[in-house]
């Protein structure tokens, strides 16, 4: 390849891919045998060995999956097949609009079908192996079903919105911007009511012990909490987890069934104060605040890249063999070229989602007034979903939004 920014991004590539083969040596390597005192009440010697091999397995498909995935891309690209496909979609005839659908649809269809023997090894391989799986083959299919519908439904329209803003509309980025933060906040906002119960079912929370401990935990933060809610998690899997949505003083919390049968009330609460410390220290408003400034220097970014006059663009688009220079292909360039730099802005916010980590638990413990209720469920989460107890601290760096969960039983022990 001749093409200098061509070159840079294939180097780029790798680099980003041999980083993470890094990073997964490096965990399997930290692998402790010997299981640490502290989980010795809910590890037993063959559960936390099955943790451990959970790992390995899932982190050597990862890396099958990635250098896949890798060789995949840069075979299609070399071999010419962007400005394949970009010649083959403009003998449609249609304007640049309907032309840049049709584009991202094939490329992201080919991609769908092609990915979906790995998701469905994950799901009734490995996830079936170690008892995670309540996944029938059916739900499966409907899910991408929906998903896909979903996708077509809303992402096409907002797709065909950023595309003509970008190709009609003066200082096209900061409106592109603006539509997409505007449209963003709404799906935030309408997703919990509309969407999500398209796959799982909400069903309020009974009258009885743990609605009441809840709601008085809420009032004791001053949470404004408006609707409780049991979603079956375990149509899918075994694994436990639970959500907030909402703005305002409209909040809602939904708990996966599969948390509450495995949890004690205290525990439970206590996994709840811990969001909702997430929300009293601000850290729902400063990540949101944070993604749309980054949003808005991709977008003057996307903009400089596809200028259909600059000669950034030509380069980009030169290097992927493509010849006429159109936004829809170069939102896909654009997403190669970036990939270092949205590495690198994942590594600083998942550093600071490590340290807001820290700072929920400590509320929750003082909301409680002892973190021992909050230690013991972070525990027996553990145990449930076979978490890795002695991550190396590379891959955490890199890639881990919570800290290690040995770092935060430390970290609340000391709040003692």
């Amino acid at each position: 390849m001749d093409n200098a920014l061509g070159l840079f991004i294939v180097i780029s590539l790798f680099l980003l891919w041999k980083v993470e083969f890094i990073s997964t040596i490096l965990n399997l390597k930290a692998l402790d045998p010997e299981l640490p005192d502290e989980f010795k009440d809910v590890f037993d010697a063959e559960k936390y060995a099955k943790s451990q091999e959970y790992t390995r397995v899932t982190e050597r498909f990862g890396m099958i999956e990635g250098i896949f995935t890798l060789m995949l891309t840069l075979g299609f690209w070399l071999a010419g097949g962007f400005g394949i496909l970009d010649n083959y979609v403009r003998g449609f005839g249609y304007n640049e609009i309907y032309t840049g659908l049709v584009f991202m649809g094939i490329l992201f269809a080919v991609q769908t079908i092609i990915m979906i023997p790995f998701q469905l090894y994950d799901t009734f391989v490995i996830e079936e192996k170690f008892g995670f799986n309540k996944t029938t083959m059916k739900t499966f299919f409907i899910d991408q079903i929906k998903g896909l519908i979903l996708l077509a439904v809303i992402g096409g329209p907002i797709l065909a919105l950023i595309l003509w803003i970008f190709d009609s509309v003066p200082m096209a980025w900061v409106w592109a911007w603006v539509a997409f933060t505007v449209i963003q906040l709404l799906l935030t906002y309408i997703a919990p009511s509309v969407f999500l119960p398209m796959f799982n079912k909400f069903e309020p929370m009974p009258e009885g012990e743990l609605k009441d401990a809840i709601n008085d935990m809420a009032k004791k933060c001053d949470f404004p909490l408006t609707e409780l809610f049991i979603m079956d998690g375990s149509k899918r899997s075994t694994k436990s987890n639970a959500f907030f949505t909402g703005f305002g003083k409209n909040k809602k919390i939904a708990l996966f069934d599969t948390l509450v049968e495995n949890h004690t009330t205290e525990g439970l609460v206590g996994i709840l104060a811990h969001e909702i410390g997430h929300f009293k220290c601000k850290h729902i408003i400063k990540r949101m605040i944070t993604g749309i400034l980054q949003s808005a220097v991709v977008f003057f970014l996307i903009g400089l890249f596809t200028d259909k006059d600059g000669t950034v663009a030509r380069m980009l688009f030169d290097a992927f063999y493509v010849e006429q220079i159109s936004v829809y292909a170069g939102l896909v360039f654009f997403g190669l070229l970036f990939a270092p730099v949205k590495k690198l802005l994942s590594i600083y916010s998942n550093w600071g989602s490590r340290k807001d980590e820290f700072e929920a638990d400590a509320y929750a413990a003082d909301a409680q007034e002892t973190p021992d209720h909050l230690v013991q469920s972070l525990k027996k989460l553990s145990a449930d979903n076979l978490v890795n107890l002695t991550p190396h601290p590379f891959p955490v760096f890199l890639d881990y939004s919570h800290p290690p969960m040995l770092e935060r039983l430390d970290a609340l022990r000391k709040l003692k």
